[in-house]
């Protein structure tokens, strides 16, 4: 398997497990439904590992287009910039189509179309541009920064450090994920997102274009800056 391959293989995975565990939370007569935050957010952790273990051994599991991003920082190298960014949105709109198809006769029962688009894509809890901006900085930073701590700056990865940074995307949903829903990762927003506008999901309603850059923009910003500042303490 390719590396291009295995990033869309991994990333498919994430969406596909990552927003399946939103819908069976917030789609109607799902035996899921209203069961909170901690199912998200343990479920999104462990999307995060099944995702990063497939691809691992032939990608490195980025899965993240701000991840990829702080990587070719850190390493200098950015050969795998453009093609692992189609390959992360490609599986992501993959992973978002098979979401809708798994529960497609819950989308009839679901009323409110905003709950719709938050299978597929995040949103933020108070709408403020600039500090829901702040909050996908923030969340982001501290996955990269943690990352490349975990992976020692290196882009293979053992069973041990994937299982680590399955933690760590679990404690940034249940510490900072109230704000905007962690997207932290541009892929698992804008390739959802494109699904949502496209796919004949019964009575939905706006994809929400006017928010989408923030959930783009505010991971690359962090992962930048969290690359940067990990070199720099590297020379210290």
């Amino acid at each position: 398997m390719s590396p291009f391959l295995g990033e869309v293989i991994g990333t498919m995975l994430l969406i596909l497990l990552g927003d399946g565990v939103v819908a069976n939370v917030l789609l109607g007569k799902t035996k899921g439904n209203n069961s909170g935050w901690i199912v998200i957010t343990t479920a999104w952790a462990m999307a995060v590992f099944v995702g990063a273990y497939v691809s691992a051994p032939v990608s490195g599991a980025h899965l993240n287009p701000a991840v990829t991003l702080g990587v070719a920082i850190n390493s200098g190298d950015f050969s795998l910039l453009l093609p692992y960014w189609a390959a992360q949105m490609i599986g992501a709109f993959i992973g978002a189509v098979l979401v809708f198809l798994h529960y497609y006769p819950h989308w009839a029962e679901t009323k409110d179309p905003g709950l719709k688009l938050a299978v597929f894509s995040t949103g933020p809890a108070i709408r403020s541009t600039v500090w829901n901006l702040v909050s996908e900085i923030i969340g982001t930073f501290v996955l990269m920064f943690g990352i490349l701590a975990i992976k020692g700056a290196k882009t293979d990865m053992g069973s041990i450090q994937i299982i680590v940074v399955a933690f760590l995307v679990w404690v940034i949903g249940l510490a900072l994920g109230g704000t905007t829903g962690y997207a932290i990762n541009p892929a698992r927003d804008l390739g959802p997102r494109i699904a949502h506008a496209v796919l004949p999901i019964p009575g939905k309603g706006s994809s929400d274009w006017g928010y989408s850059w923030i959930p783009v923009v505010g991971p690359l910003v962090g992962a930048a800056i969290a690359a940067l500042l990990y070199g720099a303490l590297g020379k210290f």
